[in-house]
């Protein structure tokens, strides 16, 4: 069995220590900083681990962190989580894509939907990825999975003009709303 780690920072107390966890909103730093407070005042590592409820080498790995950091090394630490499957400048391009919309001559859509985008991502960069990551990814860029309805490139706005003033709904909303106004 090889030596028990020491505590080699005398920073603190055991009775200060004790009055440096009330200051902490970590339950888990508090934890730990009760449990080195218990070794030093002359308790067993085994004894002072099980009862903060961890194990005696789980209390060796927080005295190392304690000696190395003091009580901010106590704290929990937020995992890095997985890399991003897009690099910024790839999302970059994925934001201006979007915001030109896409060619129908060659995407064969007239306007991105997530499963479009998707099948663009998967060609453009080999990654595949959920319709809900794209949905994801266009909020992180500051867009929103739902787009507007596209205008036909062929378009007549006279044409459109001329038939809503012929149309019998357009000419009864009209006509109700002239007699509405007041005189």
């Amino acid at each position: 069995m090889g030596t028990a780690v020491k505590i080699t920072r005398d920073d603190f107390t055991a009775a200060e220590l004790r009055a440096a966890s009330t200051k902490c909103s970590d339950g888990a730093q508090v934890r730990r900083i009760l449990a080195l407070a218990l070794v030093l005042e002359g308790r067993s590592r085994t004894e002072a681990a099980s009862l903060n409820g961890m194990d005696r080498q789980t209390l060796s790995d927080w005295v190392h962190r304690y000696n190395a950091a003091g009580i901010e090394g106590l704290k929990s630490r937020k995992s890095p989580g997985r890399a991003p499957l897009l690099t910024t400048a790839q999302k970059a391009e994925l934001r201006t894509l979007v915001l030109q919309g896409p060619d129908p001559s060659v995407h064969k859509v007239v306007r991105w939907r997530c499963v479009d985008l998707r099948a663009e991502v998967a060609r453009r960069w080999q990654i595949e990825v959920h319709e809900n990551t794209i949905s994801d990814w266009l909020g992180e860029l500051g867009l929103t999975r739902l787009q507007p309805r596209p205008v036909h490139p062929k378009k007549d706005a006279e044409a459109e003009t001329a038939f809503k003033k012929t149309s019998a709904v357009w000419c009864a909303r009209h006509s109700r709303a002239a007699r509405l106004q007041p005189r």
